[in-house]
């Protein structure tokens, strides 16, 4: 089974959630952590609760906020634990792409092609538009 967790820095994490739930619904696998909600403490215990409540062959896929932050520096080592996969940076069309994608795709392969398309989709809007001959 492929589950999802959606950490951050403060509410990103509940507040892009529900913006992923308007437009694919809910999924039952994807839960959120919010750091230095309540002040400085660690976000481990919290981590541990949802690895905990996995089959030791559940994947997971974990999102950050910020490469380089707090939250994901915590999460490295995480990575340790077999099907486990960290995405920094995360925005909604990188949920989206994941998160919908057949779970029979290697998640490796799943994540690669979203972190693409996403990159993809940032982009300086007024360049795309025409000059005006006014």
């Amino acid at each position: 089974m492929r589950n999802y967790l959606i950490t951050s820095h403060g509410y990103f994490a509940a507040k892009i959630l529900y913006r992923l739930e308007i437009i694919a619904g809910k999924n039952k696998n994807i839960k959120t952590i919010e750091a230095y909600t309540d002040g400085n403490k660690s976000i481990d215990g919290q981590i541990d609760s949802v690895i905990e409540k996995l089959d030791s062959s559940d994947e997971l896929i974990i999102f950050t906020d910020l490469m380089g932050g707090s939250i994901t520096n915590q999460l490295l080592k995480y990575t340790l634990r077999k099907n486990t996969y960290i995405v920094s940076g995360v925005n909604l069309p990188l949920l989206l792409d994941i998160t919908l994608a057949e779970t029979d795709i290697p998640a490796s392969e799943v994540i690669e092609a979203a972190i693409e398309n996403a990159r993809e989709q940032i982009l300086f809007v007024n360049k795309l538009i025409p000059p005006s001959n006014d």
